[in-house]
């Protein structure tokens, strides 16, 4: 497909490990499914809910786009299995790390890298991780496909507007020509001791704020962040067969991470368009095939066109009902893994009006038919209550 596409995409990082709302929210509640639900649910929930509340569906309406938000940061944890791991540790310890017999801690917010008690505690009091590495935060896009698209698959560039590394220092934060120095304070351990009763804190440095170092020289562009916001372009390759609501995952596309952190992932929420002829069943397509009652009585070849512009022949027997489903093998989507085929449902269309030599002919017909199909019927009713 030639041209690019400007995927909406709300920029901001929702991949932050052990998030604060982590401790705060019930992301289940959330989906509306239980804790042991399987990875299955809990997409199946997520994809109905995600097209319930999609802006798409939803214009200028701002508590169903709210409502896309959380749903779509529930599903970016729970969807994921080490994230949804993550996060049960998280909530197992908040309720019990605060139970009966108080106790004393100490708390170093490096401490196994910002999970397990360390993290939650960072959490609950507002502290940060010092010098540990932070991963960059992902990003939520949608994509609009036409149903050829979703069918057939496609490479496409999106364009985004988000955090980004800083083009004038590659993320250093110091003026290109200059380089960051140790801090004096830390060290350059990034965190200093804060004694606080029987809590026993290893703070972030307020000389650097946690970064080990000083930037005698900010970087003008990023002014010594290390992360700009400007609109960026990203090639996805979206697979052949793709479903509407599915989320690609391009690992590392998200934004940059700290401190040496790696950086987020970008998820591609993709709309898949509706098709005027054809439908979709899983790996198969599916339409209706309008024909006339003398070919369903005689039976006949009918030119049946294919999604990908060429036709097929299909083969209806003398007596074809209407309603009937006709299956054509290997037309339908096709992947690496699969083959779906094409299902036609026919459908006999009656005459609105008859020219004089039509009904005639009908006519004869009616006179050669000894009885109808509803006289049948009656009476078999009537031999059933006999």
């Amino acid at each position: 497909m030639e041209g690019s596409r400007v995927a909406r995409g709300n920029g901001e990082g929702q991949g932050m490990t052990a998030q604060r709302e982590w401790f705060e929210k019930d992301y289940y509640a959330v989906l509306g499914v239980s804790k042991d639900a399987s990875a299955k649910d809990i997409t199946k929930a997520y994809r109905k809910l995600a097209r319930q509340y999609h802006p798409d569906a939803n214009p200028n309406n701002a508590s169903a786009e709210e409502r896309f938000k959380e749903v779509s940061g529930a599903y970016d944890v729970l969807g994921d299995e080490s994230r949804r791991k993550e996060y049960d540790d998280v909530r197992r310890m908040g309720q019990s790390s605060f139970g009966p017999g108080g106790g004393s801690f100490r708390f170093d917010p490096n401490d196994v890298g910002g999970e397990g008690l360390g993290g939650l505690f960072s959490q609950v009091f507002g502290t940060s991780r010092g010098a540990g590495p932070k991963r960059g935060g992902d990003i939520e896009a949608t994509l609009t496909l036409s149903f050829e698209e979703a069918v057939h698959g496609l490479t496409t560039p999106i364009h985004l507007t988000a955090d980004s590394e800083c083009s004038g220092c590659r993320g250093t934060g110091a003026r290109p020509g200059t380089t960051p120095v140790r801090c004096p304070e830390c060290y350059g351990r990034g965190v200093v001791e804060d004694n606080q009763g029987p809590f026993s804190f290893s703070a972030p440095c307020p000389r650097c704020g946690g970064r080990t170092v000083i930037i005698e020289y900010p970087c003008i562009t990023c002014r010594g962040t290390g992360v700009e916001r400007r609109a960026r372009e990203v090639k996805v390759r979206i697979p052949a067969g793709v479903q509407d609501g599915q989320r690609i995952r391009l690992k590392g596309r998200g934004t940059p991470g700290r401190n040496g952190g790696p950086p987020g992932d970008l998820f591609v929420q993709c709309i898949v368009s509706t098709h005027p002829v054809y439908g979709r069943d899983g790996a198969n397509l599916t339409m209706h095939l309008p024909i006339t009652f003398a070919e369903a009585a005689l039976g006949a070849d009918i030119a049946v066109p294919t999604l990908d512009g060429g036709d097929v022949t299909l083969r209806l027997r003398p007596g074809t009902q209407s309603g009937s489903r006709h299956r054509v093998k290997g037309k339908g989507v096709v992947t690496p893994k699969s083959s779906g085929d094409l299902i036609v449902t026919v459908d006999v269309v009656v005459p609105k009006s008859l020219n004089d030599e039509q009904r005639e002919a009908l006519e004869r017909f009616v006179r050669a038919t000894n009885e109808s199909p509803h006289t049948e019927s009656v009476k078999a009713d009537r031999a059933a209550k006999s």
